[in-house]
């Protein structure tokens, strides 16, 4: 018997592409939720033509659709078609949720708005995630992940003072923009649970960068005073000494808050201890860095490991993306898991992180194909064999080949 699941009655309506909002929506259907991924006749998702190094999943499948799109039904459909209103309403009728990324204003041109929605159903929750707002000079700007990084000074604080500026190595802004996405839809949810009444929400990744650097902002704003990137491995550049990243015989350690004199123990030179006070320890770090960094150089990282842990050292490996796939503690905790696509085979992921006792978030479908469930929803919402047949033979509504 299927575990129950928390929105296991919960309808999405997914207009959404790339990675914002259709992560958003795979946590959803992660959870259970009923997620209706609307996609254009015959491209798809942006994401399904996008990938790494031209590396695809099976040959044929783009890492980046099926990363952000499990759990998901396809109905491949032309909004601009005059079919297209007439089905996306029939669905909002009973849906729960509509989610959207595209720039501001498409939507609310093709009859898809909060406003256009809610006249159907006045209960509907309307999630719009753009790059920078609605409105404003930004406003034309393309939304992506790195650019966001830049602007929100994430990047500037990140790397070495004497290299470039560094933007995370994922799309750490889309990732946060799809948090705030969830967080939003369900509070929503809850207050229609109490209300009765739907609303829109506007999600923007410049506003969940800069939430998201909460400390780092305040630090800045009301010392009007920034930070500067030291020139060695500390890996926050408002960190003293021994904060940072360090060099070993086979690889890196991490080193966070720790107390310097018990550090300086482990490596055995007494003569550091010099610089054990709060001034110096902030304003020599890159010298206290190098000097240390040249006595890790001296230890395996298992060996360094194990002495740090014994005194209780704040520190950790420095791991690839495959050597923390086969982390014990990664295994221990399952959290690599794999699913079964028609095209792309045995797929490995990244499990749900979110654990639940009652009502357990599962991988029930793989990513879909374009089109693949349009029959399959219509029918569900009414629409007769004979309609459809006239709208995949017209091209307004497609299905997966």
């Amino acid at each position: 018997m299927t575990a129950a699941k928390a929105l296991q009655d919960v309808t999405v309506l997914d207009l959404s592409h790339l990675l914002q909002g259709p992560f958003a929506t795979q946590l959803l259907a992660d959870m259970g939720a009923n997620v209706i991924k609307v996609e254009r006749p015959g491209q798809g998702d942006l994401f399904r033509t996008l990938t790494f190094n031209n590396r695809w999943v099976g040959g044929t499948e783009s890492p980046n659709f099926l990363a952000w799109n499990r759990n998901k039904r396809s109905l491949a459909l032309d909004l601009k078609a005059p079919e297209a209103k007439e089905i996306l309403y029939k669905i909002a009728e009973t849906a729960d949720v509509v989610v959207q990324n595209f720039r501001p204003g498409v939507l609310e041109r093709l009859g898809f708005g909060y406003a256009d929605f809610a006249r159907v159903n006045p209960r509907i929750i309307y999630c719009s995630g753009s790059g920078y707002g609605d409105s404003g000079p930004y406003l034309a700007r393309p939304g992506q992940d790195m650019l966001i990084q830049g602007l929100t000074g994430i990047a500037a604080a990140t790397g070495r003072g004497d290299g470039p500026p560094v933007p995370v190595g994922s799309g750490f802004s889309d990732q946060v923009g799809a948090m705030n996405m969830v967080y939003g839809i369900l509070s929503a949810l809850y207050w229609r649970e109490r209300s009765g009444e739907g609303q829109e929400i506007k999600v923007d990744l410049l506003s969940a960068m800069l939430a998201h650097q909460g400390q780092e902002m305040l630090m800045a704003m009301n010392f009007q005073q920034d930070f500067v990137r030291p020139k060695s491995g500390i890996g926050h550049p408002g960190m003293d000494a021994p904060f940072g990243v360090y060099p070993t015989l086979d690889g890196w350690v991490t080193v966070a808050m720790s107390p310097f004199k018990r550090f300086v123990g482990v490596l055995g030179d007494d003569s550091l201890l010099v610089y054990d006070n709060p001034k110096d320890l902030f304003d020599k770090r890159d010298e206290i860095w190098g000097k240390l960094a040249a006595l890790t150089k001296g230890w395996t990282t298992a060996e360094l490991m194990q002495a740090l842990l014994a005194v209780d050292i704040w520190c950790g490996e420095v791991k690839t993306h495959l050597q923390a796939e086969q982390d014990p503690q990664v295994k221990h905790i399952g959290a690599i898991t794999s699913y079964e696509h028609p095209t792309a085979g045995t797929v490995k992921v990244v499990a749900p992180a979110v654990k639940m006792s009652k009502t357990p978030a599962e991988i029930e479908r793989p990513a879909p194909r374009i089109g693949e469930h349009s029959r399959e929803i219509l029918g569900e919402f009414g629409f007769d064999t004979a309609t459809v047949d006239g709208w995949v033979e017209k091209g307004s509504v497609a299905e997966a080949k």
